[in-house]
């Protein structure tokens, strides 16, 4: 019998390392970021100044460029940012703003936004009363719309009441030229399509022939005379009765009442601040 020569013994075992398949090293992720890790990287000194009710991102802004905000002992620069391990401190003698809300009962005719020359709008309606000064309405309703609006002098409130993602409800009260379809609440809450754009769905109540009660999550432009268009029929006259727990109730026209207690509180708490 013949033996194996060393060459076919290191063929041998040379063959058998081939056949074992080279181990597969998997690649390493990196990090990712999550909710708290972003945080900890710290906001921005104007954005952190806004959010804890010092000021405006704006007024931050001229806060910090008469040197009165200062960071853990050294004066603040424009693009600093903190997190709330750090001690933010305004000198100077101002103290935390104070911002104020307003109900508001919208007359017919008043523009809200973008006056023309001889139009009536907001400001000038407000004009005469001193407690008013420096505000101003969040969101619109157009010159034949009525109802609630809300005023304040608080700029954080903006993005956060009209940015769409956040689905904040509003309740308007709208009757109609034309007799009420069999069909229209069915199609008013399943959501209608408005020129290539369909609206989410939405809660209607039917008062009568001619009346019924919408309440939206979005706020497209003539979004509610739009979607009548749709349904074949022409809205007559259109109130906005609530926006979120603020309701219109008994205010007059024209006329505006301070929010305040619980029902701030819980507005407030309800857009995050």
């Amino acid at each position: 019998m013949r033996q194996k020569t060393n060459n076919e013994d290191l063929c041998a075992i040379l063959a058998k390392t081939m056949k074992k398949p080279t181990p597969k090293i998997k690649p390493t992720k990196a990090p990712t970021k999550n909710k708290e890790q972003n945080k900890s990287e710290g906001l921005r000194i104007n954005k952190y100044l806004a959010l804890h009710g010092y000021s405006t991102r704006r007024g931050a802004d001229d806060l910090i460029s008469k040197n009165q905000i200062f960071i853990n002992g050294r004066r603040a620069v424009l693009g600093d940012k903190v997190t709330d391990k750090d001690k933010v401190e305004l000198r100077g003698g101002q103290v935390k703003k104070e911002f104020r809300y307003f109900a508001y009962n919208k007359p017919y005719g008043v523009i809200t936004h973008s006056p023309q020359f001889g139009q009536k709008d907001i400001a000038k309606d407000l004009s005469g009363n001193f407690n008013m000064k420096g505000v101003f309405p969040i969101g619109r309703l157009d010159k034949s719309s009525t109802g609630l609006m809300i005023l304040t002098d608080d700029g954080r409130v903006t993005d956060r009441l009209l940015n769409p993602k956040h689905s904040h409800e509003k309740e308007y009260l709208v009757t109609t030229k034309l007799k009420l379809r069999n069909n229209f609440k069915e199609k008013m809450e399943a959501g209608v399509n408005i020129e290539g754009y369909k609206t989410e769905k939405c809660k209607v109540k039917i008062i009568d022939d001619f009346t019924f009660r919408v309440t939206l999550t979005e706020g497209k432009k003539h979004q509610i005379r739009r979607m009548c268009s749709a349904l074949f029929n022409d809205v007559d006259t259109l109130k906005r009765e609530r926006i979120m727990n603020v309701t219109l109730g008994d205010l007059p026209s024209g006329h505006f009442r301070q929010l305040q207690g619980e029902e701030l509180k819980t507005f407030l708490s309800s857009i995050g601040l």
